[in-house]
């Protein structure tokens, strides 16, 4: 198994909160593909789906065996936090941040970095791909309540 990794992450809900999923694209060094994760984590916020996605990336890549991470994401709260930049003042995405980091150490060398989402499409597919899967077993947990009260 390569020895560096590029892990590509998105999250996304509908309706924030709502319904959320991740998308990750994993690629060796000369960006083969070399896995990728496309899960619906249930009900949550874009930002929780999005560290979510960065968690599931780095214990997939530890489970590859690399010792070197490149993670690219679109979220520029994720990377500024991650980075240290920004403080994490949510009290829900604390312990995702705090996991996130722990799962960080794990390698020999470890960065994040922002990338505009035009550069992160493949992750964003996948994350839309299951919540559209999500949406389509289960209908009637995602139609909108006042449909919902009016067929009543």
């Amino acid at each position: 198994m390569p020895d560096k990794l590029i892990i590509y992450t998105d999250g996304g809900c509908r309706h924030n909160p709502g319904p959320a999923a991740i998308g990750v694209v994993i690629q060796d060094a000369s960006g083969t593909d070399v896995a990728d994760i496309s899960e619906y984590i249930g009900h949550g916020t874009n930002n929780q789906a999005e560290y979510r996605a960065v968690i599931a990336g780095l214990e997939k890549a530890c489970l590859l065996g690399a010792n070197s991470i490149e993670m690219r994401s679109d979220s520029q709260l994720i990377v500024e936090q991650l980075n240290g930049r920004y403080r994490v003042k949510d009290a829900i995405l604390k312990p995702l941040f705090q996991e996130a980091q722990n799962l960080s150490r794990r390698f020999r060398s470890f960065s994040i970095k922002y990338i505009p989402r035009e550069m992160n499409r493949e992750a964003d597919r996948l994350a839309n791909q299951a919540l559209d899967n999500h949406a389509a077993e289960t209908p009637e947990a995602n139609r909108p309540f006042r449909q919902a009260m009016m067929d009543f």
